[in-house]
């Protein structure tokens, strides 16, 4: 099943900053909800450990992220897969853009993903709005980390 998702967020923070917090494996740890595990393993790649609740579904996704089309400070390519056992994978890929705004700097996003098994099993509208919770829940820690508060104080 696949599925896509664009959205923005205004940060009270200079692009640059912004740039270096998307970047920091500490700050995306503490704003990615059910994130147990975040190891960069190269100037561009991170291997992750993640577990969700989606619906009925409990799963433990064990993945790799990579950064492609680098363009310090306005934006990025994050791709990554994960696989959660019997619950099935998810595998996708963001763009992510940055810009100055009046209050900061603005953060585009488009995702598209992919997940199979039994989490595409449970159906589409289950499933997107599962996703923009989890989106939601991320820029609101990643706010919170960008303008100096913790991520993980929700």
């Amino acid at each position: 099943m696949a599925f896509t998702m664009t959205g923005e967020v205004d940060l009270p923070a200079d692009r640059e900053t912004v740039w270096a917090k998307l970047n920091d494996p500490d700050v995306l740890k503490a704003s990615i909800p059910g994130c147990q595990e975040l190891e960069k393993t190269s100037d561009t790649s991170f291997a992750a450990v993640v577990a969700l609740k989606i619906g009925p579904v409990k799963a433990t996704f064990r993945g790799k992220v990579n950064l492609t089309d680098l363009k310090p400070p306005e934006g990025y390519r994050i791709a990554g897969e994960g696989d959660g056992g019997v619950a099935g994978f998810a595998k996708g890929g963001a763009d992510v853009a940055l810009s100055p705004s009046e209050t900061g700097t603005k953060l585009a996003y488009n995702v598209d993903a992919q997940i199979g098994g039994k989490l595409a099993q449970l159906g589409g509208r289950l499933i997107n709005g599962v996703a923009k919770k989890l989106a939601d829940e991320f820029f609101a820690n990643f706010a919170r980390a960008v303008s100096g508060g913790t991520a993980d104080a929700a």
